[in-house]
């Protein structure tokens, strides 16, 4: 997926949510470790490459999620994440999408000139149940960043931070249940109690998908098609645009790029019914979809 970035690959387990975490499923799958932790080459600087004509791949304005096969704060990538951040800060034309699970190691590996924050980085902290968005949350907060957002994702018990949003500073929060082996129910009330939360605090809301097993008015259901998950979402009408999340980027000499000048995501019909297409980059055009279609 062209909106993805991993710098290195791997991870070490730290909370609930990571009992059936899905990077370990599909490195299974392929008959690797999931704790095998390292760098990974060339991708490493995925956000700089460039065509054959000198222009960047990645278009000014696009959003990158990083590390989603990792967590950026981990421990084990100390020795990489100084040279990661010079990667995002010579890229200050485009978003930067940071999810980890260690707030508290957050503030201790932020970038010497920081400040009081980057204008291309939103930083996220996973909040899978209520144990873990009192503990994260609160750091989060505490956090000097331009964007800040939560994802509820596994959402494996409910959750209500409807205090924390009431703060201000959080822009948006995305919730999705749980996938692959032993995958643990998303009750479709969590979902309803934790949109109408944000809708009263003004915050961009996104329900990706149902995961595996989803719970709807007392009833249990199977749903293995991650596309079925996702267009469940959709047609749930849950999604919700809050207070405009204000980017603002700038090209290699420091000057404002204007909206009008930066990516614009475009998609394909299938695309339309999609519970992440809120927060999407848009279509890469890889040719998956003309193939499955053949």
């Amino acid at each position: 997926m062209h909106d993805i970035w991993n710098p290195w690959h791997g991870c070490v387990k730290c909370s609930e949510g990571c009992a059936n975490c899905y990077m370990y499923f599909l490195d299974r799958k392929r008959g690797r470790d999931g704790s095998d932790i390292f760098k990974t080459g060339q991708n490493f600087e995925y956000p700089l490459l460039k065509n054959r004509d000198g222009a960047y791949r990645v278009k000014s304005g696009e959003l990158i999620r990083v590390c989603m096969s990792s967590d950026f704060f981990l421990e084990d990538a100390d020795v990489w994440r100084d040279d990661a951040w010079d990667v995002i800060r010579q890229r200050r034309d485009v978003k930067f999408f940071l999810l980890t699970k260690r707030a508290h190691r957050i503030k201790e590996n932020l970038p010497s000139d920081w400040g009081d924050g980057w204008e291309n980085v939103m930083i996220n902290v996973t909040a899978e149940n209520q144990r873990r968005a009192d503990e994260r949350i609160p750091v989060l907060l505490d956090i000097p960043a331009k964007h800040k957002g939560v994802m509820c994702a596994p959402f494996i018990a409910p959750v209500s931070i409807g205090k924390y949003l009431s703060c201000g500073g959080i822009e948006q929060v995305i919730c999705g249940g749980e996938n692959y082996d032993g995958a643990r129910a998303c009750d479709y009330d969590w979902v309803k109690k934790l949109r109408a939360e944000c809708v009263k605090n003004n915050v961009t809301f996104c329900f990706i998908e149902t995961g595996t097993v989803f719970i709807k008015d007392g009833k249990r259901y199977n749903i293995p098609s991650k596309r079925v998950q996702s267009e469940m979402a959709y047609r749930s009408n849950m999604n919700y645009v809050g207070k405009p999340i204000l980017w603002r980027l700038y090209d290699n000499f420091g000057i404002e790029i204007p909206k009008e000048e930066l990516y614009v995501p475009h998609f394909r019909p299938h695309c339309e019914r999609c519970g992440s297409r809120l927060i999407c980059n848009g279509c890469s055009d890889c040719g998956k979809c003309e193939k499955k279609s053949n």
